[in-house]
């Protein structure tokens, strides 16, 4: 009898267990069954920015070791005349009102460019030259005032002259020690009347803007993933209180939507670089008001407190029931009467918008961060570099890059199916925690198939980067000089070709 209750029991466990494998195996199964997918939204029909300079690129090479063989006490009076030939032409067109067309502005992007060589050779007038571009970007920013910064035109003049400025400084930076590097460079001091604090140094106030580059491979996608491929992922509202001057730091997170973060906890996300931007104090509307700019910052402050603004995956600028990290800093503004973003970014290659479109961009003319420091209305108050990370902050570009031209060629972000399941059940313990305000493993609004690409997307950074600093590794050694950009991006494919990605 006890052993036919024996056998009845153990029966019984393992039609439970069987029917429980059922279950579970029917259940992965369900899981298993892929989106629908999702047609691609129309992308922008612009013309993507193309330097098609290699040759030139070759020749600044070959002219930078020409000059560390020369020497810096040979070079001494070149560097002097071209320094002094170049301020002359700034203040020639400081005092003239210019069209984006104008001879004078490739001038000065070649006088730049064939400085750098020199410099990179004899470290100790890097500032000169850092220096030397901030009077170059004031100038160019005033001129650009009366520019239709949606012209084709128009940008493609400040980009190459403001873009291809900093790229030149970087350049010369990177083959300096790295004591020879100023951490923070201040820009043009810009009078507000607006509470103020004092951050790393540099005096901020309220209503300034911080235009930042996370260290993770979305931000560099979302750097370089543009029709004018920049320096920055990430932008976030400064709010100054009039009482403490305590700072907060108003920003839109993929993880948790817009939160407020003290200037510690903003500092201490991995941030590559951070730059300051401030409304020009002769606007129209800050003459009116100048404590608009304190306004806004408030008015996003208080929002942010009122109720829970999720974030915005689609990138669309004109909804702010949601918002992306660029809306937090327009939208407030918008409302005061300034329109921020004066040249409205677009994204016109076809890998690139597939590959958003699989994160939830919807929106292909957009606010993209980089692209605000080229407005007309905003001055460069100070900008921070690591002289530890300036280096990574171009192995990932010249990754993401090269990631991005394998887009264009068809390569899709494809992810592990089998993990969807695990996937989607993350996203469920996600959404469980998200309505208690807490953070699951996948960001509130991203489904768990763009959490499988976003981890796929991080895998193959990871890995070709890999490949892309060994080799780097080995050009220094050989040559005694740290690679270019241009030859990062070559190893970068090379890379690439060798995991047969």
């Amino acid at each position: 009898m006890k052993k036919n209750k024996k056998h009845n029991k153990y029966f019984h466990l393992q039609r439970i267990l069987g029917i429980s494998t059922v279950i579970i195996v029917f259940l992965y199964l369900i899981l298993l069954i892929p989106e629908s997918p999702s047609p691609v939204p129309e992308r922008a029909l612009n013309q993507p920015f193309l330097w098609n300079q290699d040759s030139l690129w070759l020749t600044l090479e070959e002219r930078f070791i020409k000059a560390r063989q020369t020497g810096c006490d040979q070079l001494s009076d070149s560097i002097n005349e071209s320094l002094s030939t170049f301020n002359y032409f700034l203040d020639r067109i400081s005092s003239d009102s210019l069209q984006p067309d104008a001879k004078q502005f490739s001038a000065l992007e070649d006088a730049l460019f064939n400085l750098a060589p020199w410099i990179g050779a004899c470290e100790h007038r890097i500032k000169e030259y850092i220096g030397l571009f901030f009077r170059l970007r004031y100038v160019v920013k005033n001129q650009s005032v009366h520019w239709d910064m949606n012209s084709g035109q128009a940008r493609r003049t400040i980009y190459r002259m403001l873009y291809g400025g900093r790229a030149a400084i970087e350049e010369v930076m990177l083959q300096a020690n790295k004591d020879s590097i100023p951490a923070c460079v201040m820009g043009h001091s810009e009078p507000s009347k607006t509470p103020y604090t004092n951050i790393l140094g540099v005096t901020i106030h309220s209503g300034d803007i911080l235009v930042s580059r996370g260290g993770a491979p979305t931000s560099a996608l979302i750097a370089r993933g543009n029709d004018y491929p920049g320096n920055f992922s990430h932008v976030a509202l400064v709010h100054v209180d009039e009482e403490t001057n305590l700072a907060s730091i108003i920003e839109a997170h993929i993880e948790c939507g817009v939160k407020i973060a003290t200037v510690d906890e903003y500092l201490k996300d991995k941030k590559l670089r951070i730059m300051v931007l401030r409304l020009r104090a002769d606007l129209p509307q800050i003459i009116n008001d100048p404590m608009l700019p304190h306004k806004a910052a408030a008015s996003a402050l208080n929002e942010s407190l009122k109720h829970h603004i999720p974030y915005d995956f689609e990138m669309n600028y004109q909804e702010n029931t949601k918002l992306f990290c660029s809306e937090v800093a327009s939208t407030p503004y918008q409302k005061l009467g300034i329109k921020l973003w004066m040249g409205i970014s677009s994204i016109s290659s076809p890998g690139v918008a597939r590959w958003l479109a699989l994160f939830g961009v919807k929106y292909f003319k957009t606010q993209e961060p980089s692209d605000l420091e080229y407005d007309p209305q905003l001055r460069v108050i100070a900008e921070w570099r690591d002289p530890e990370t300036l280096f990574k902050d171009h192995i990932d570009n010249a990754v993401i890059e090269a990631m991005l031209e394998s887009a264009e060629s068809g390569k899709d972000l494809n992810y592990s199916w089998y993990l969807l399941p695990v996937a989607r059940i993350a996203k469920l313990y996600s959404s469980l925690l998200n309505v208690f305000g807490l953070v699951g493993p996948i960001p509130e609004g991203m489904t768990a198939t763009a959490a499988l690409r976003n981890q796929k997307l991080t895998n193959d950074h990871n890995a070709i980067k890999a490949g892309t600093e060994s080799l780097a590794i080995q050009f220094k050694e050989q040559n005694k000089y740290t690679a270019p950009y241009w030859k990062l991006l070559t190893f970068a494919r090379k890379a690439i070709v060798e995991l047969n990605y």
